[in-house]
């Protein structure tokens, strides 16, 4: 079956085995006679990509501010504006018992539409202000799991000393890194794993000591080199003797700027890497990119241990589920979720449902609740609507009306809003539909929609999306210095530093070193970074590939080859055979 996207017009394919999960995924209620009635969830009415789309709009990383909290008044990190007209309170305010999310229930009203009701509610339920989960001495994280000493890390969890990263798990002491595991003392690495000490480097693997390289698999000490497996003392990937290549890497060093070095890397490294169409190991029956250990995965990127998922985005330990954005770790049965993690069993159209939770439906930040429907900010509760406590008996009686009556197409129910929510984000919320946009708390330019699908103001405005003008205000310092008169040598860096702002080369938008950052820069020989640090992420992030499948054909042996390598591009890209062949 094919459908026209009722967003972009694109013509979308739902198969039978998507038919089969919809009908998998429908909840089940049993009625006053004893039998089972199951909600059946119809087909999407938006492509994959406007699906991800509107859920990443929910989601805001790494747009922070400092306003304070509703409940104790002191001043907060939080992903809400202080013009955010939603009440928010701290991290240890939120989770503690102060105050209970029970007493914001609703009765519901089958006269009014679920939306207007939902949207009610969240507007008056305190919003966490940022999200991390069991974190110590970890006040500047977000959406993070398990830290211990961390600051400005996004999306990751169970990491230690680490500072400005995404998606940063297990790891120790890295600064600057995106999509790494089991890394320590990493430097500038993107998409890797099991590293030790490697900096300004793509894809390596059980890596010691490497730099300014890219798809390396068991090396040491390899500097600027690329399709190299189990070497040792590579320079260029010349094989040198161990005294030789120290001298060609001082040499190298002392020659060139660290703007340079990375110029060369790019041009002699990086350009010149054969590349396999897609980053799947240990995997069968799986299309998309940087798919481990999985199985009957499609169109996924950055996934591990899954199995039988279709359209995913992040994910570990996630089984038979469709249409969620980082979710797993591990969780099973979800569809159209916004982080449904650890330990979450059939979970549909929800967002950050986390620790536990199972049978939830249209809720919003509940932590280990179950048969829940249209709820939000809830821990450890069932059978509640709205956030209204009710019998088993009665939760099954009342929920199928709900999703009768939004179902219904010609319903007042499900015409809208009435009021300027009904403005924003890919229609209203009728069933089988994840929440539209218009009732996430963010602008589009706050969440992670704005760097996967990016649009100026006046296109998401013009789409119906809202956008956020706060600028923040950079805290008084000493003196800013722009970033080309800092000194390339590190030992000729003061202390002062840390008071002074350093101007972006970039963007000239200031920014300061912390301590622990300047004190990893001395360990590691490091020169100042000269970007500020959203831009050193903007960085890393073109050097990977968009989230998209495009048909091309094997530069090697002319094959058809499905991968996120676009058309327009030059790359040396090959087919797995020829591949293994080139760099094994």
């Amino acid at each position: 079956m094919f459908k026209s996207c009722k967003n972009c017009q694109q013509n979308f394919e739902i198969t039978d085995e998507d038919l089969k999960f919809y009908e998998k995924v429908s909840p089940e209620f049993k009625t006053t006679e004893g039998l089972s009635l199951q909600l059946k969830i119809p087909p999407p009415t938006l492509c994959p990509e406007c699906r991800e789309q509107r859920r990443m709009t929910f989601r805001n990383e790494r747009s922070l501010y400092m306003r304070a909290c509703d409940l104790c008044g002191k001043k907060t990190i939080s992903m809400f504006s202080p013009v955010n007209q939603y009440k928010v309170y701290c991290h240890l305010c939120w989770w503690s018992d102060k105050w209970d999310a029970m007493i914001y229930g609703l009765e519901y009203d089958l006269n009014e539409s679920f939306l207007k009701q939902f949207s009610q509610l969240i507007f008056k339920i305190p919003q966490i202000a940022i999200l991390n989960v069991n974190c110590e001495n970890s006040d500047y994280v977000n959406i993070e799991y398990c830290d211990k000493n961390c600051y400005m890390v996004y999306a990751g969890g169970w990491t230690q000393d680490s500072y400005y990263g995404y998606y940063i798990l297990r790891s120790k002491n890295c600064l600057d890194c995106t999509n790494v595991n089991y890394c320590e003392l990493c430097y500038e690495l993107v998409d890797s794993v099991n590293c030790y000490e490697c900096k300004f480097s793509i894809n390596l693997e059980n890596c010691l000591n490497c730099q300014f390289s890219c798809d390396l698999i068991s090396c040491k000490n390899c500097f600027a080199c690329y399709n190299l497996r189990g070497k040792e003392y590579c320079f260029f990937n010349e094989q040198l003797q161990k005294d030789l290549y120290k001298e060609k890497i001082k040499k190298f060093i002392s020659e060139n700027s660290l703007t340079l070095q990375k110029q060369i890397f790019f041009d002699e490294v990086f350009k010149k890497v054969i590349k396999k169409y897609a980053y799947i190991l240990n995997s069968e029956h799986c299309n998309g990119d940087y798919i481990k250990n999985s199985k009957n995965c499609s169109n996924c990127y950055d996934i591990n241990k899954c199995e039988d998922i279709k359209n995913v985005s992040i994910a570990e330990n996630l089984k038979d589920s469709m249409d969620c954005y980082i979710s797993g770790y591990p969780s099973e049965l979800c569809y159209e979720t916004m982080s449904s993690c650890v330990n979450t069993f059939h979970n549909i159209f929800s967002n950050f449902c986390w620790e536990g939770s199972r049978d939830l439906i249209y809720c919003d930040h509940c932590f280990s609740c179950e048969n829940c429907f249209g709820c939000c900010g809830l821990r450890h509760k069932q059978y509640c609507i709205l956030n209204k406590q009710y019998t088993k008996e009665e939760y099954e009686k009342l929920v199928p009306k709900i999703i009768e009556a939004m179902k219904s197409p010609k319903s007042p129910l499900t015409r809208g809003l009435g009021h300027p929510l009904d403005k924003g984000g890919l229609g209203d919320c009728d069933w089988g539909e994840f929440f539209p946009s218009s009732i996430s708390p963010f602008g589009y330019n706050e969440t992670v929609a704005q760097e996967y699908f990016p649009l100026t103001k006046e296109q998401a405005l013009s789409k119906g999306f809202k956008w956020s003008d706060y600028e923040l205000e950079f805290p008084h310092v000493e003196k800013t210095i722009p970033a080309n008169l800092l000194p390339e040598i590190i030992s000729e860096i003061p202390d002062d530093i840390l008071n002074w702002a350093i101007q972006c080369e970039v963007t000239g938008k200031p920014f300061k070193i912390i301590k622990p950052e300047l004190d990893f820069y001395r360990k590691m020989n490091l020169s100042i970074p000269r970007r500020h640090p959203d831009q050193r992420h903007k960085d890393r992030m073109a050097l990977r590939n968009p989230r998209k499948l495009w048909k091309r054909n094997c530069i090697k042996c002319n094959a058809e080859i499905q991968t996120t390598y676009v058309l327009e591009k030059p790359e040396m890209v090959y087919c797995e055979d020829c591949y293994l062949k080139s760099v094994y």
